[in-house]
């Protein structure tokens, strides 16, 4: 094999005997496989030689293998890491991918605050404050909140107390007795901190004594013919019971863990998760992944971990799998690592924890056989609708996709909207809002050219930084513009300011405002309406457009949109009045140097410094 004199048998003869990261390439160049190594040199000859027995994949795969490179690391840890990057950032055809994008809610107590408070979270931060979970709903983890707040009267304000105590009226909370308004003054620290305690211990399970507590108030309101308030106590009574029975016991040993298992069928593959958390089974949830048929058990748990658990926020102390794994101590060292604890991967062979395993197993070829013709319609709808793109534009490869969409109100407050798209389905973890800081009035290309210029800026910093993932290091395969030439225009231009080389296309709508077809390459393409293309393609416009309104509808309700200048911290009312009769303009303040701004009566150094850095940033 042979290409731009790469020498497959020449290059094997060079490989190092060293841990590293592998990484194959076919004819057009695209990178279609990923792996790790303890020994490069052991590992990457495996591939090409005929007597070993390699499995249909790896048969098929090595047949598009043009050339490969590799990466050397210091140890088989760095290149598991370095691994997980690159299949995350590739997606290469021959990796096992997971088709799934989910986020777990925790229930968050702030004790660290005087007057702590009870909140959803999305991920665990490392501060001073509690976390339970994570959860596998939303919904559970609201219900549960508000219960909380229904049985001991906590707050839910974002006021800084005991500082802003007296400041304001007790809020509605307070007059429908689900907060005891220590912003009043009306309970005291140390009691309230009594009402955190009992939280705290409802939220690791121990209902007995609150139920005690309502079953007793619930017979006195009987009692005392006060039949509504007895009702609000059974109804509360009946809360408690339906969240204890969530919170079923597994086992006794009171550890965190999870329990994982495969179910294959073709090239369909789903594994089912079961998460314990202080022994307790708090939820479950299955994840689809695209295999290739014949793909070892194994192998497929193994991606799994890898790409589940570099993305979760919480990882427990044990893994429970149905099969042993190859790279197991390197998983369990990586795992640690991220943990900050011991992390054991084990195989129960028997008793109850191995049936917990076959319950995993079972669940898991359940979903897989009720689920096989809702998962072709859904691949049909996300995965076969973008390979229907691909098709439309003649490009390859697409998987992460980006659309931007600007809203403002006859030119006032001005933002932007970026809605992300993985596999034909929205990654919201990773939409983006923008607030246009250097455009005034209703000028819709200046103000995209901000958003995808500080965009792209952001994410080429965080590429050069020591950071592994920021908030913009993934770069799409796609752009989608809400527009036609001009817009795909503007967005090609700050590519070519910034070097980048990324496909443009625009969402050109009719005169009834209705998806009509696709701008690309100088030429408008007629999409077919009947399509799951054009079904997507108005989904994504819908999305950014929506995600853009709500955006701005919510700092038209917070009362956010006076003025720009408004979010530069150190400017008050006295400083934006001169710098707007001195500059006159937005434009002449964003370009005025620091010199020029200190020049103001009331500017010093650091006032001067915040405006030049905030139009700069």
């Amino acid at each position: 094999m042979e290409n731009n004199n790469f020498i497959i048998e020449d290059e094997l003869k060079k490989l190092p005997g060293k841990p590293g990261v592998y990484i194959m390439h076919d004819e057009m160049d695209r990178i279609i496989y990923v792996g790790k190594a303890i020994s490069l040199k052991n590992r990457v000859r495996q591939y090409f030689q005929s007597s070993r027995n390699k499995g249909a994949k790896i048969e098929q795969m090595v047949t598009h293998i043009t050339r490969f490179e590799y990466i050397v690391t210091d140890s088989e840890l760095e290149a598991l890491v370095l691994e997980c990057n690159l299949i995350k950032e590739h997606h290469p055809k021959y990796n096992t991918m997971l088709m799934d994008d989910k986020a777990y809610p925790f229930i968050r107590v702030t004790v660290e605050e005087a007057y702590p408070r009870i909140m959803l979270a999305r991920r665990m931060n490392k501060d001073k404050s509690k976390y339970f979970g994570p959860y596998t709903s939303s919904g559970a983890v609201r219900d549960t909140i508000d219960l909380i707040r229904k049985l001991y009267q906590v707050r839910s304000c974002s006021r800084n107390l005991p500082k802003d105590i007296g400041k304001e009226r007790p809020c509605l909370n307070y007059h429908i007795k689900q907060c005891k308004a220590p912003c009043q003054g009306y309970i005291s620290e140390e009691e309230y901190r009594k009402a955190i305690d009992e939280v705290l211990q409802f939220l690791n399970g121990r209902y007995d004594t609150i139920l005690g507590e309502l079953e007793a108030k619930m017979s006195e309101a009987s009692e005392n013919l006060e039949f509504e308030r007895a009702i609000e106590y059974r109804e509360m009574i009946g809360s408690v019971k339906k969240i204890a029975q969530k919170q079923k016991i597994t086992d006794s040993s009171g550890e965190d863990r999870d329990v994982l298992a495969v179910a294959t069928e073709g090239t369909d593959a789903v594994v089912q998760v079961f998460f314990i958390r202080g022994g307790r089974l708090i939820g479950r949830d299955h994840f689809y992944l695209r295999i290739t048929e014949g793909e070892e058990v194994s192998d497929i748990l193994s991606s799994f971990i890898k790409q589940f658990y570099a993305g979760t926020p919480y990882i427990p102390g044990e893994l429970f799998l149905q099969a042993e794994i190859e790279d197991a101590q390197v998983l369990e060292e990586w795992l640690g690592t991220k943990r900050g604890h011991k992390v054991t991967i084990r195989v129960p062979k028997k008793g109850t924890k191995e049936k917990l395993v076959e319950l995993a197993a079972n669940n898991a070829k359940m979903v897989l056989s009720k689920d096989k013709e809702r998962l072709k319609r859904e691949e049909g709808r996300t995965i076969g609708a973008v390979k229907e793109i691909e098709q439309l534009l003649g490009l390859d490869g697409v998987v992460r996709m980006e659309a931007y969409d600007i809203s403002n109100t006859n030119g006032f407050a001005s933002v932007g909207s970026m809605v992300v798209y993985e596999h034909g389905k929205p990654k919201r973890n990773d939409y983006r809002k923008f607030k246009i800081k250097g455009v005034q009035g209703a000028d819709d290309y200046a103000s995209m050219r901000e958003v995808l210029t500080r965009r792209f800026r952001h994410g080429l910093e965080e590429r050069k930084s020591e950071k592994e993932v920021g908030r913009f290091t993934t770069f799409p395969d796609l752009i989608m513009m809400d527009g036609g030439r001009g817009q795909v225009n503007i967005a090609l231009e700050v590519l070519d300011e910034l070097k980048l080389n990324i496909p443009v296309c625009g969402m050109v709508k009719d005169d009834h405002h209705r998806t009509r077809g696709l701008y690309f390459n100088n030429v408008e393409i007629e999409i077919d309406r009947s399509s799951e293309a054009f079904r997507l393609i108005t989904r994504i416009q819908d999305e950014a457009h929506r995600f853009a309104i709500e955006f701005h509808r919510k700092l038209r309700g917070q009362n956010q949109v006076h003025s720009i200048l408004d979010d530069i911290p150190g400017i008050g009312p006295k400083r934006r009045k001169e710098l707007m009769q001195h500059f006159m303009n937005l434009d002449a303040i964003k370009n005025a140097s620091v010199e020029e701004l200190k020049k103001l009566p009331s500017m010093n150094e650091k006032s001067a410094g915040e405006v030049y850095n905030f139009f700069r940033e």
